[in-house]
């Protein structure tokens, strides 16, 4: 196979484009497609769909302006709690990490729990000591310090109510994620996430879950889901679609379109996801007002989108 395909994402639901000023449509646009070029730069060069889902979601997570990293919402103790899972496609390995503070990037850890700790999933205190042990770059509160996120969560606090990543003007669920093919034919995802603004009980949504927020069979498709997480683990949306790729044989685009516009909705299940399958295919659908996306082929040319 001589193809390769990468698609990403920065969170589904955004600010209405008529509020949203040109500078900050450029400056998420730009931080789209940095994204598409770490992750593109892999796979040009040889290199593995499971390396470039990593790099580009890595540079998602170094961008302040998605809910990942460096851009994680506020919990309810003013705290940062990071989720990030990674898969890969040619033999079903996973990892992932929940409810971790002070790491960078996330989707590192997650991958390090993947290749070297013998599990899938760990989470809190025992995932921040694995990450001691394992030296991967830590940064101090500052370094999360946001003052936009910091004023979404002070008109929260206190309260019983958590907000999506918007809280004023749209709604927008905070997630990055990324799914690629690479030249051998292997697939990969990744997503990684700050959660919900005002989070209690140390919740966690779909993003660590294997199977609802993350999956990738070489057979089917590579997925990565953003929306509201309890509905998307409810209805295990991204191995859903294997499912019905696998077990029905629908093609990528009508097993996404069932899962997003037939099973979501009656869970309140509002958000979307990107895929792409094991011949190159992308798609990207939303069953709300947009989606942060990117996407690049072998073509190197890359697009990005917000909106419809």
């Amino acid at each position: 196979m001589s193809t390769f395909a990468l698609a990403i994402h920065g969170g589904a639901g955004t600010i209405p484009k008529e509020d949203m000023p040109p500078t900050r449509e450029k400056a998420y646009r730009q931080g789209l497609e940095d994204a598409l070029k770490a992750g593109h730069a892999v796979l040009s060069a040889g290199g593995a769909a499971l390396d470039a889902v990593e790099a580009a979601v890595r540079s998602l997570e170094d961008c302040p302006l998605f809910n990942a990293g460096r851009g994680a919402v506020f919990n309810a103790d003013g705290q940062h709690e990071m989720d990030a899972s990674i898969m890969s496609g040619v033999d079903l390995r996973a990892g992932a990490v929940a409810g971790v503070n002070n790491v960078k990037n996330p989707v590192g850890l997650a991958r390090l729990v993947m290749d070297k700790s013998g599990h899938v999933l760990i989470s809190g205190q025992g995932a921040f000591e694995f990450a001691h042990q394992m030296r991967v770059p830590l940064e101090d509160d500052q370094y999360f310090f946001d003052q936009f996120r910091y004023d979404q969560w002070m008109k929260v606090k206190g309260t019983d109510a958590y907000q999506l990543d918007h809280s004023d003007g749209g709604k927008k669920f905070g997630t990055v994620g990324a799914v690629a093919l690479d030249i051998n034919g292997h697939l990969a995802a990744a997503t990684s996430t700050g959660g919900m603004t005002n989070k209690r009980f140390q919740r966690i949504g779909d993003s660590p879950i294997i199977g609802a927020g993350t999956y990738a069979n070489d057979a089917s498709c590579a997925i990565s889901c953003t929306g509201h997480g309890e509905s998307f683990m409810r209805a295990v949306v991204a191995f859903d679609v294997h499912a019905l790729m696998s077990y029905k044989g629908l093609s990528l685009a009508e097993a996404v379109r069932i899962v997003v516009h037939d099973k979501l909705p009656p869970l309140d299940g509002e958000g979307g996801l990107i895929a792409v399958d094991h011949l190159g295919n992308i798609v990207l659908d939303f069953n709300s007002s947009g989606m942060y996306r990117g996407q690049v082929g072998a073509d190197g040319l890359f697009h990005t989108a917000i909106w419809r």
